[in-house]
């Protein structure tokens, strides 16, 4: 039987008549139709249907919106079949609920501040979750050796560490040559031109390069981490490693955070270089001091704990910034803008625990004496 709509009108009164079936390929083709009428000319509706065979649920939401712009009263429905009227009705009752205004109960301010910090204490509460079983599941893995997945670290720590070196690098050279350049200028002014060796090596060993590097990391792997993670969960990938018998913690989780670990004190290691040589240029051009001089100074005046103790930092900051980075991977919702409102979060997180992480470092190596 042929699809068609038939547009009547007389007077006020609007007749639309449908034939055939009507369906989510044909409604498209109603609409440019009815585009062509304006409904506001007319106080009446009639929608015949007693000549339609069936409708989809795109069809009955299409014949619904239209009714739905004139009074009830003023609309006739014409159809004995009783399939398109529960199919009418379905849509009616749902619509009805959901265009139903909710009149909600304004906040007062102890409540709003009383949801905040609970949504706070939610989110800390579901970390620590994460953290309990990310050591109970975990924990067999240092039982044997043939329970670690090496190829998987080797592959996290080229794509975390490795491939990272280059930024890690020039950020590192900038900075040592900015804080250089701008300390310069104050050691001429009392003549201090050597202790630049002092305020670099130590400035530099124990707060800088880790920091600086930690803060890179974060922005580049731990965002990855999250993306990585949250696109499997979308796809439902982790869903089919369980089917499977694979544990995702053991497969996705340990190598990342295994790698960012070994890796971490590497790259510190090349921020301190990269730092110290962007500091010997500006000491060498600004104050005339011989790159001979200032690794001489550098080698007597700064002891080996304050590069040991940026070291040391290391691990650390490389744990919190991979498991911040998956667990807000495993958190992400199923749409993709949770992936980047999850992303932004975990670099914004990791940055946070690393500077609080650092400060917790400070405290305790000056309360040491180291």
């Amino acid at each position: 039987m042929k699809k068609a709509l038939k547009i009547e009108t007389e007077a006020t009164r609007l007749l639309l008549k449908f034939e055939g079936s009507i369906n989510l390929h044909t409604v498209a083709e109603y609409e440019k139709k009815l585009q062509r009428v304006n409904l506001s000319d007319f106080e009446s509706l009639t929608v015949d249907l007693s000549v339609t065979d069936s409708i989809d649920s795109a069809a009955a939401i299409f014949i619904y919106e239209i009714m739905q712009r004139f009074h009830s009263s003023c609309v006739t429905l014409l159809s004995n079949n009783q399939k398109i009227l529960d199919s009418l009705k379905l849509v009616e009752e749902n619509s009805t609920a959901l265009h139903t205004p909710l009149h909600l109960k304004k906040l007062s301010f102890s409540e709003k501040v009383g949801k905040i910090f609970y949504d706070y204490y939610s989110g800390f509460m579901a970390f620590i979750e994460f953290f309990g079983r990310l050591f109970t599941s975990n924990l067999r893995l240092f039982t044997s050796w043939r329970y670690i997945r090496f190829k998987e670290i080797a592959f996290e720590i080229n794509e975390s560490a490795i491939k990272a070196l280059g930024i890690v690098a020039l950020t590192s050279f900038l900075i040592g040559l900015v804080i250089a350049y701008q300390s310069a200028y104050q050691l001429k002014i009392y003549g201090a031109n050597i202790y630049i060796v002092d305020m670099l090596g130590i400035s530099i060993f124990r707060e800088l390069a880790p920091v600086i590097t930690a803060i890179v990391i974060a922005g580049r792997s731990g965002s990855a981490f999250t993306a990585q993670i949250g696109s499997m969960k979308i796809t439902q990938e982790l869903d089919a490693m369980r089917t499977m018998g694979f544990e995702p913690f053991a497969f996705l989780v340990l190598p990342r955070i295994v790698a960012l670990m070994i890796t971490m004190p590497i790259l510190i290691f090349v921020a301190d270089i990269m730092a110290l040589f962007g500091g010997m240029i500006v000491a060498n051009i600004d104050l005339s001091i011989s790159p001979e001089l200032f690794v001489d100074r550098l080698a007597r005046v700064v002891a080996a704990k304050h590069f040991f103790v940026g070291i040391l930092k290391g691990p650390f900051f490389a744990f919190l910034i991979a498991t911040i980075g998956i667990y807000r991977g495993f958190v992400v919702k199923d749409d993709t803008q949770s992936i980047g409102f999850n992303t932004t979060k975990s670099v914004v997180e990791a940055i946070f625990a690393v500077i609080v992480c650092d400060a917790l470092f400070s405290i305790a190596f000056t309360n040491l004496g180291i």
